[in-house]
C-alpha cells in the first residue's frame, strides 16, 4: 500500500481513479505537456486523464512497479495541481508535471525531494536515474539543486519533437550525504 506523503506545504496522495477529473483539468496544457515523452497523446483526448490511470498508473502500482501521488496544497488539499511518479525503470526512476500556475514556487522541488527519500528510504534503491528534455531549464535545475549530477546525453522524442535528452543521476550514498546533517 502505497502512503500519502507530506511536506511543509503539500500533500502527496496516491493517485486514485477519483483524480481523473483533476488530472485531465491541469494536464491538457501545451505548458504541461511539451517536454514529456512523446508517448502522450497531443492534442491530449478528453479522455486521456481516464484511460492513462485506468490501463498505465494504477495498474503499475497495483504491481509495485511504479507509485504515482497527486500533488496539492496543504491550503487546498481537494485541488489536484500536479503529479509526481516514480517507476522501476532503467534510466528513468522519477517523472513530475506541475500546473502551469504553480511553476516557479519551489514546490516541485519539494514534492521531488519527497519522492526521492521514499525511493532510497522505503524502496531501498540504490540508484536513481532521470530523464529530461535538454532545453526543459526548470526541471534542470530542480535535478541540480537536489543534488543529481548530468552523466550523459542523448536523442530523445519529446511531445514538442526531437531534442537533446539528459539522464541525471543520484546514488544512494549521495542522498544520504546531502541528507547527512553538516558538521
Amino acid at each position: 500500500m502505497q502512503p500519502t506523503l507530506f511536506t511543509e506545504r503539500l500533500i502527496l496522495r496516491p493517485l486514485t481513479l477519483e483524480d481523473v477529473e483533476g488530472v485531465q483539468q491541469q494536464f491538457a496544457q501545451w505548458e504541461v505537456v511539451r517536454y514529456l515523452n512523446a508517448e502522450v497523446p497531443w492534442p491530449y483526448p478528453a479522455d486521456g486523464a481516464r484511460r492513462y490511470l485506468e490501463q498505465v498508473a494504477l495498474p503499475a502500482m497495483a504491481r509495485g512497479e511504479q507509485w504515482h501521488w497527486s500533488i496539492r496544497l496543504n491550503s487546498a488539499p481537494e485541488q489536484l495541481i500536479g503529479n509526481i511518479s516514480l517507476m522501476d525503470q532503467q534510466d528513468d526512476n522519477r517523472g513530475f508535471w506541475l500546473g502551469p500556475q504553480w511553476q516557479g514556487q519551489g514546490l516541485m522541488t519539494e514534492a521531488s525531494a519527497a519522492v526521492t527519500e521514499y525511493w532510497f528510504e522505503v524502496l531501498k534503491r540504490p540508484l536513481m536515474r532521470v530523464p529530461k528534455a535538454a532545453p526543459n531549464e526548470a526541471s534542470r535545475r530542480i535535478s541540480a539543486r537536489t543534488g543529481m549530477r548530468l552523466i550523459r546525453t542523448d536523442e530523445g522524442q519529446f511531445v514538442e519533437g526531437s531534442f537533446a535528452r539528459d539522464i541525471w543521476e543520484m546514488t544512494r550514498e549521495e542522498w544520504l550525504q546531502l541528507k547527512s546533517p553538516k558538521q
